[in-house]
């Protein structure tokens, strides 16, 4: 079993992986101290929908979703970068932007851009995958100099987050949303194939705004109206925490835990346009280990 920053994920044998995707929300790298009902539920689900709608543009390592919080698939080995891509001027772009700052893991960004205005072209700003600590930016030449993949494969990813991120920023148009940035992770399976691995397009990878509105805000220099983690991490903020070193991770009210829940709620069915059905979570580790359980005994039978 490997314990990560909101999945618990375990092996069977050396072909599979169960991903259960619990309630715990990380910002800045660091897990907040109580759980969000139900995210763990929307995470999943909102990522099962999202793998099956983008496997004509890469395969991905999912099998199965044999309870609401678990997906089990194929173990690949994992390529250590994120592959970042942003359609707007948004959350760690814009605070580099707004203290000054023009290039971002080595790609340009316009002058005279205000928050949450939409790049001429989507840009790919990479990050390293910290097993431990801060992720960090990095730039496609820095990839290839510390040889973390070789040119063809980067050349690979970068073609496929494009076609991926074109995809999502479709599908949330259906429904009223703009994609504005994601992040997606890759493995190589055993046969040496990429395959997109772990979440994507869900409120913990990605940011949202609302369609509607849009261009009045900006015109106006107002707030966007968004669906994403990022308002927890502004409420972190405000509360004198981003995760350097000596501050302090404040307490969570309760009234802003159930607002965040809401919050994962209220995406999965803008997203989808589906009411969501909550899961029973009275004996939840019960259920789980069931319904894996039950996955097991019918696909090795």
């Amino acid at each position: 079993m490997y314990r990560g920053k909101v999945r618990d994920v375990y092996h069977i044998g050396d072909d599979y992986l169960v991903m259960v995707a619990s309630d715990r929300i990380s910002a800045f790298d660091h897990v907040l101290p109580k759980g969000i009902p139900f995210k763990g539920q929307v995470l999943n689900q909102l990522a099962s929908r999202f793998l099956d709608a983008t496997k004509d543009i890469v395969p991905n390592w999912m099998i199965s979703v044999p309870d609401a919080n678990v997906t089990v698939g194929l173990r690949c080995e994992p390529i250590m970068i994120e592959m970042v891509i942003r359609g707007y001027l948004s959350g760690h772009a814009w605070r580099e932007y707004k203290r000054g700052m023009r290039t971002i893991c080595g790609v340009s960004m316009p002058e005279g851009m205000k928050q949450s205005d939409r790049f001429p072209k989507p840009i790919i700003t990479p990050a390293t995958k910290a097993e431990e600590g801060h992720d960090e930016d990095i730039s496609r030449e820095e990839i290839l100099k510390r040889g973390i993949v070789s040119e063809a494969i980067y050349s690979k990813l970068e073609d496929i987050t494009h076609k991926l991120f074109q995809r999502g920023t479709e599908i949330a148009a259906k429904q009223g949303l703009i994609l504005v940035d994601t992040k997606y992770e890759f493995g190589i399976d055993s046969s040496g194939e990429i395959r997109l691995i772990d979440e994507i397009h869900t409120p913990d990878s990605s940011r949202y705004f609302y369609a509607d509105g849009y261009q009045d805000r900006q015109k106006n220099s107002e707030e966007q109206k968004q669906l994403s983690k990022e308002f927890v991490r502004q409420w972190l903020i405000g509360n004198g925490f981003q995760g350097l070193e000596g501050q302090q991770m404040p307490d969570l009210p309760d009234a802003f835990i159930e607002q965040v829940s809401n919050r994962y709620i209220e995406l999965f069915e803008k997203i989808t346009g589906d009411t969501f059905t909550k899961a029973d979570t009275e004996n939840i580790h019960t259920r789980v280990e069931a319904n894996v359980m039950e996955w097991i005994e019918t696909q090795f039978a």
